[in-house]
C-alpha cells in the first residue's frame, strides 16, 4: 500500500521574521525544512534532494541571482523547483531572478499568506 512520504524543503533566508514564519508553517503542514546560510551550504543541501528551495531574493549576504543560476547550470540541481519571494515593488529584481532561472517569484505578502499551502503542495509525494 503506497504511503505519503514527506519531502524536504530548503530555505535560503537571512531574515529572521521569514525564518520564523517558515518554521511555523512547516510545523503546521508537517513538513521538514532545512536552512542554508551560504552558497556552498545551499548547493550541498540542494544535492540532497529537496522538493523545493525557498529563496529570499533580498538576502543581504548572498548573491541569490548567481545562486539561482548555479542551481540551473548544475545537472544534479536544475530540476529542483526554486521559489523566490521579494517586495512587490522590486520588479527589476523579480525579472532578474526569473531570467536567472527562478521557477516562480511571489511578493512577500503572498508568500506569507500562502506559505502553508506552498509547503504542502511541494513537500509531499506519493
Amino acid at each position: 500500500m503506497p504511503t505519503e512520504v514527506s519531502r524536504k524543503v530548503l530555505a535560503v533566508v537571512d531574515d529572521l521574521m521569514f525564518a520564523v514564519k517558515i518554521d511555523a508553517a512547516a510545523r503546521q503542514s508537517g513538513v521538514s525544512v532545512e536552512y542554508a546560510r551560504g552558497r556552498e551550504e545551499a548547493l550541498e543541501k540542494g544535492r540532497q534532494g529537496p522538493s523545493l528551495v525557498l529563496i529570499d531574493l533580498n538576502h543581504a549576504r548572498l548573491d541569490v541571482l548567481e545562486l539561482i543560476a548555479e542551481f540551473k547550470r548544475d545537472e544534479a540541481l536544475k530540476k529542483v523547483s526554486l521559489l523566490g519571494f521579494i517586495s512587490h515593488v522590486d520588479t527589476e529584481r523579480r525579472q532578474a531572478a526569473l531570467k536567472a532561472g527562478c521557477d516562480s517569484v511571489v511578493p512577500r505578502s503572498a508568500f506569507s499568506t500562502n506559505l502553508p499551502q506552498i509547503l504542502k503542495r511541494h513537500a509531499t509525494a506519493l
